[in-house]
Formats: structure tokens, sequence, C-alpha cells
């Protein structure tokens, strides 16, 4: 069976955003059992090489049934992941989507994130027509709500005690970016 919504494949100068791969789940795994990255999410870090490998088909099988696109955020050169990044709660109707992302640590600190998002939001707006984008940080998370903020994002509200992570009571910061101020860069 075919995914619901076409994905394209994105790219620029240093980075390949593609369909995730089964072969991509030591990557995969690398990144959401490290702890620095995992410290803001709403589940912990993982401990099992075969959490990744399910993610992966997760990953595949959301893409056949449900309106998700989701990338590998792969380096040009080598094709390795590096991060990902998902469109979600995709809503073609109310033109409005939620946007998610993740970057291993040795490739953080380059700009590359921001360069995956603009990839990504600009097909959103253009290519999906969406009028809206939403998504959401720990307030604690620094270096994502400024990535948001750098890309025209506006902080719109705060969900108190919305997730419990390893017994502990967080916060999220919820953001929304509208077609019309974009940073495309």
């Amino acid at each position: 069976m075919q995914p619901r919504l076409s994905q394209p494949e994105l790219h620029s100068a240093r980075l390949r955003l593609r369909e995730v791969r089964a072969d991509d789940a030591p990557a995969l795994f690398a990144i959401h059992s490290h702890p620095q990255v995992m410290r803001y999410w709403s589940y912990p870090a993982w401990t099992e090489l075969a959490q990744a490998e399910q993610k992966v088909a997760d990953i595949q099988r959301q893409r056949r049934e449900l309106d998700i696109l989701v990338w590998a955020i792969a380096d040009a050169t080598s094709d390795r992941l590096i991060g990902t990044s998902a469109i979600f709660a995709l809503d073609l109707t109310q033109g409005r989507a939620e946007i998610g992302y993740s970057l291993h640590p040795d490739w953080q600190q380059r700009g590359l994130a921001t360069e995956a998002l603009r990839l990504i939001l600009r097909y959103a707006f253009d290519g999906l027509q969406l009028r809206r984008m939403e998504a959401d940080a720990d307030p604690r998370n620094e270096a994502s709500w400024r990535l948001l903020e750098k890309l025209g994002f506006v902080r719109e509200g705060l969900l108190r005690e919305r997730w419990n992570v390893n017994n502990e009571i967080c916060d999220t910061a919820f953001y929304g970016l509208l077609r019309r101020d974009f940073k495309a860069g």
C-alpha cells in the first residue's frame, strides 16, 4: 500500500531530507538514547536498539495509514541519518499541522536544524498550502525555542505540568507560525 500523502525528498548543500529506512535504526537509536537529546522529550531515553527498530516500523506503518510526514535528516555527503523531523496532526482542511525535530548532539551548533526546518516549512507552506504550523518545546530547552523563534514562530501559551517524564513534571511552551511570518532565510 502506498503512503497516503506523498513526501518529497528535500535538499540543501549540506543536507538530504528523505524517507526513514530500516538501516537508519542504529543512527536513530544513537539519537533517542542520548540523555542530552531526550532531556526535554515527552518520553525517556531509549535503552535498546529494538526500540529504534520498532520506531522505524511504526514510522513506515504511519506513513501508509496516516497523513504524517517523517524525514530522516541525513548528511548530504554520507547519507547518514543525523536527525529527524516530522509534520504530524496534519489537517489540510484547516491548513495546519504540528512539527517536531531532533538532531544528534555531534551535529548540533552548526545551523543544520535551522536549515532542515526551513526546507520542511517551505514545503509545508508552499507545497501543502498550509497557513499555520505549531510546535511545542519545554521552556527550559533554550536551544529548541530559540530555533523556533529564529524561524518566526511566536510563543502563544504555556501548558503547565503537561508531561511526566522520569517522574519529573514538565511544562510545555506552545508556539505557532503563520505562513506570512515564516522567515525563509
